[in-house]
């Protein structure tokens, strides 16, 4: 259902829809849903944390480099360091932390 409600939310947005998919007493697990063109800004996270593309085309971009990510590409995010996500189309990713 998760998926599904962030779908039918992203129809009314115009910035990025998350939900919480899983939390643990030491882990996180989120999905974020884009929009063709949605950014998410320059941000940190607290904890190292894995991005997994589910659906769609972003680019991730991290001190300097950008990479393009297709569906089932993933990528290690450290702690603390500053990233953004842009969707390049309609795009599902996962993020578990911790």
């Amino acid at each position: 259902m998760t998926i599904k409600a962030i779908k039918e939310q992203l129809k009314s947005s115009d910035k990025p829809v998350a939900k919480s998919y899983h939390i643990g007493d030491h882990f996180k697990v989120l999905l974020f849903g884009f929009n063709k063109g949605m950014k998410l800004e320059d941000h940190k996270a607290h904890h190292p944390t894995k991005l997994l593309v589910l659906e769609g085309e972003v680019i991730y971009h991290q001190e300097k480099k950008d990479i393009r990510m297709k569906k089932h590409d993933e990528i290690d995010i450290p702690a603390e360091v500053s990233h953004s996500v842009a969707a390049l189309t309609d795009s599902l990713i996962l993020l578990t932390q911790g």
